[in-house]
């Protein structure tokens, strides 16, 4: 059965962490006030080619406090292995709970229509990786140094291959990689 792609566009601390122990995210606004003016590290571009976003409840709960919502007008499916997930009036049309597993997931929006998806959140990413559904990943390393948080990456029941596929750097210190998995598509 057909599954919708999946993609990964995260930043890392230097350090291989995606947020503070607490979930706290201040360590990398503040790397982005140094990005050159205008730069948004292609994100927009990578955001052109995604149907939907799909994200863990952690993560959903901290893009809540977002002002305004990052993510007009794309459908979010929050998946979460905590039962309810609460989703404001504002956005009771355009986020959705989600309580397949990935796999699964994935194949029921192919069959809505969607093609390519966007994953976020550290426990998703790890959960999709784990189940070799995770097409591309760009990975942009922040050089900081936070010691401790949650990291991206966790335990795998195989090794994964990947193929390098770009590297950019800034100025300011920023490095992005972008991979493919071994017979993935190519990312959007």
């Amino acid at each position: 059965m057909q599954r919708a792609e999946a993609h990964v566009f995260i930043a890392t601390s230097l350090d291989g962490y995606i947020a503070r122990p607490d979930g706290g995210l201040d360590w990398l606004l503040q790397a982005q006030a140094s990005a050159p003016a205008g730069e948004d590290f292609g994100h927009a571009r990578f955001m052109q080619g995604i149907d939907a976003l799909v994200m863990g409840r952690k993560t959903y709960e901290t893009v809540l406090g977002f002002d305004p919502w990052p993510y007009p007008g794309l459908p979010v499916h929050v998946m979460s292995r905590r039962g309810a997930v609460a989703i404001p009036a504002a956005l009771a049309g355009q986020v959705r709970p989600a309580c397949l597993p990935p796999g699964g997931l994935l194949q029921s929006l192919a069959q809505a229509g969607t093609r390519r998806v966007y994953l976020d959140g550290g426990e998703l990413i790890q959960a999709f990786l784990a189940d070799g559904l995770v097409d591309t990943m760009t990975i942009t390393t922040v050089p900081v140094l936070l010691g401790s948080g949650r990291r991206l990456f966790g335990p795998l029941p195989a090794d994964g291959h990947w193929a390098l596929a770009e590297v950019r750097h800034w100025s300011n210190g920023f490095v992005q990689a972008s991979y493919c998995r071994a017979g993935a598509p190519p990312g959007p």
